[in-house]
């Protein structure tokens, strides 16, 4: 059996899928967009800090991905740039740090990586799902992977080279910044990635027959 991706177009995503022409169908992609911002916000509140490494445990990651594949390439990405926007405007959307301030100067510290990833993750994650990759389960876990590889790669390079107060050198990003991680965030990249699968079946098994 061989895999056929879908077209490269807004009808690819679930919330193409769901949507509806006319003004409702904007009004739709907003909310989308603002409730992923929202949920991205939250998932930073639901952190566990880690004395061996400044990058705290949180479920970010996997919102993005999946937000990126419900909403598509440019949405999902507007809503990580939207997020990052409040975050600099100085709300409290980041991840609570007890040395590290909330609002513009967060994105230099040794956690700028791994946000400012956000908008790029969401963005590949969604471009693969509007190819089709969300619709089977292997082929779900290769587009959260990619996304998640987004996510450590810049994290790591940013940890390695530009964080500030000082940049660690790569071998020490890797052991702080990835290592530790790799086990629980590929644990939530197999859940996550069975959910899209699940969605389209359950909209599928929703309508009516022609």
């Amino acid at each position: 059996m061989t895999f056929r991706a879908a077209p490269l177009t807004p009808s690819g995503t679930l919330l193409g899928t769901l949507s509806a022409p006319g003004h409702v169908d904007g009004l739709l992609r907003i909310a989308a967009v603002l409730f992923v911002t929202a949920l991205t916000a939250a998932a930073a509140q639901v952190s566990v800090p880690l004395p061996f490494t400044p990058v705290p445990f949180t479920l970010q990651p996997m919102v993005v991905l999946l937000g990126g594949a419900v909403l598509g390439a440019r949405l999902g990405m507007a809503a990580q740039v939207l997020y990052l926007c409040i975050g600099i405007a100085g709300l409290p959307v980041f991840a609570a740090s007890p040395v590290l301030p909330q609002g513009i100067l967060r994105l230099l510290g040794p956690t700028g990586g791994f946000l400012l990833s956000y908008p790029l993750a969401a963005l590949v994650a969604g471009a693969l799902a509007q190819r089709g990759f969300d619709r089977r389960y292997l082929t779900s876990f290769l587009a959260m992977a990619a996304g998640l590889g987004v996510v450590f790669a810049c994290g790591v390079m940013w940890l390695a080279w530009f964080a500030a107060p000082a940049a660690l050198g790569l071998s020490t990003a890797l052991q702080i910044g990835l290592y530790p991680f790799l086990p629980a965030d590929l644990l939530k990249l197999c859940v996550a990635a069975a959910i899209m699968p699940a969605a389209w079946r359950f909209i599928g098994s929703a309508r009516p027959p022609v």
